[in-house]
């Protein structure tokens, strides 16, 4: 492990990750390892930075709007001109000190800057070069641009309705990215512990595509084993209703008879019993009229009224709620996952924290997002680099 914080107590303190990644899968990964102690040196365009700081349209001035924020905290910036010489010797100093290496470009971009995973394998043997891309790095689809809602469509998971009368659309949360992010946090992290016993790096690649299908492992495995389309949304006694205030879902699970459990929880006639649901199969089948029954008797009444019901009854059941709201939910406050952290300008910072809680020293809110090449002259004295180099560096263009 890198020397550096080696008197930290967080699980990668002493870590140092090169960080050439942007957007959202790299950025999430990359902040996850920062978050337990990783010193993480994001390496951004002069200019212009990660494309998160000003594609959005909000604060284009400041390039610190929210998207930036919740995926960046606990990282340094600094802002070089990789076309140039110098901006490359400087990530070759970087790298002789850095323990993994990030980047989340289209294949070819790491290899045309001199940054393939051959030429830092043989320079720095012990280096962790990890990647993700949208589809691999080999085969048909491997120079194509990868992004979430691409592989949503891609994967099948965008065709996959528990009504085949839905019309398609698009998930709304980037499901690829962070799933693919996480994956590749896993990589980075079985690599460090293989390079414990091994001495040597390696590579780690994680695609959006291949998360995507990961996600499906279930659906995945029926289909190929059985032929069938499976989804727990589309199981006839799960469903979505709206209510007199709201809407709630019910999930009827590991219960014997859940068409019987629903029926009596809500004050119906057991419509397990009805010919036209009896048995799994019937009610499968004719889904669409039973859930019309359900939707009609639910719009009766409140949210509340109902789950209180189906409570009683150990039917599992939640509310349907807004963003805001669960934002706002007690539980959310005691599982530390809203976090405040003022920054230079003033403003506060508001994202959510991390969901993976340790007894011992785990997360901890270090840094806040940087600013675009903020830590460009402190990173360069690390290495080394005397004032008036770094003074001359920036002249140059080199350094922003």
């Amino acid at each position: 492990m890198n020397a550096m914080d080696q008197t930290g107590t967080q699980p990668l303190s002493g870590v140092r990750v090169v960080d050439f990644t942007q957007v959202m899968m790299g950025p999430c990964a990359t902040q996850t390892l920062g978050d337990y102690g990783a010193d993480v040196i994001k390496i951004e365009r002069i200019g212009a930075g990660d494309l998160s700081r000003w594609s959005i349209g909000d604060d284009p001035g400041g390039q610190q709007n929210p998207v930036f924020c919740s995926l960046n905290r606990n990282k340094r910036s600094i802002a070089l001109d990789l076309k140039s010489r110098a901006g490359v010797e400087i990530v070759h100093r970087l790298l002789a000190r850095a323990d993994v290496v990030v980047n989340n470009f289209r294949a070819g971009v790491m290899e045309r800057m001199g940054l393939g995973y051959d030429a830092l394998h043989a320079a720095y043997p012990r280096l962790i070069y990890a990647e993700g891309t949208g589809y691999g790095t080999r085969g048909p689809y491997a120079h194509k641009g990868g992004q979430d809602i691409l592989a949503q469509a891609l994967s099948g998971v965008m065709a996959r309705k528990c009504d085949p009368t839905d019309p398609l659309t698009i998930y709304p949360t980037s499901l690829a990215d962070y799933s693919a992010g996480m994956h590749l946090v896993q990589g980075i992290l079985l690599a460090l512990m293989q390079r414990e016993r091994t001495g040597e790096g390696q590579m780690v690649s994680v695609s959006l595509y291949d998360s995507m299908l990961a996600m499906q492992m279930q659906e995945a495995a029926m289909a190929l084993m059985r032929g069938v389309d499976f989804s727990w949304g589309a199981l006839p006694h799960n469903g979505a209703f709206a209510t007199t205030d709201g809407a709630l879902v019910v999930v009827g699970a590991f219960k014997e008879n859940p068409l019987r459990e629903i029926s009596l929880a809500i004050g119906l006639p057991d419509l397990s019993a009805d010919p036209r649901f009896c048995g799994f199969e019937l009610a499968m089948r004719n889904r669409t009229t039973l859930h019309d029954i359900l939707r009609a008797h639910f719009a009766t009444d409140t949210t509340a009224h109902w789950i209180a019901a189906l409570e009683a009854r150990d039917i599992l059941c939640a509310p349907v709620r807004t963003l805001l709201s669960a934002l706002d939910d007690p539980q959310t406050g005691i599982n530390g996952m809203k976090l405040r952290m003022p920054q230079d300008s003033g403003d506060e910072l508001r994202v959510v924290g991390s969901p993976v809680h340790l007894s011992g020293d785990g997360f901890a809110l270090r840094l806040p997002p940087p600013r675009l090449g903020a830590d460009g002259a402190g990173v360069l004295a690390e290495l080394g680099y005397d004032s008036g180099a770094i003074a001359a560096l920036r002249a140059e263009g080199v350094l922003a």
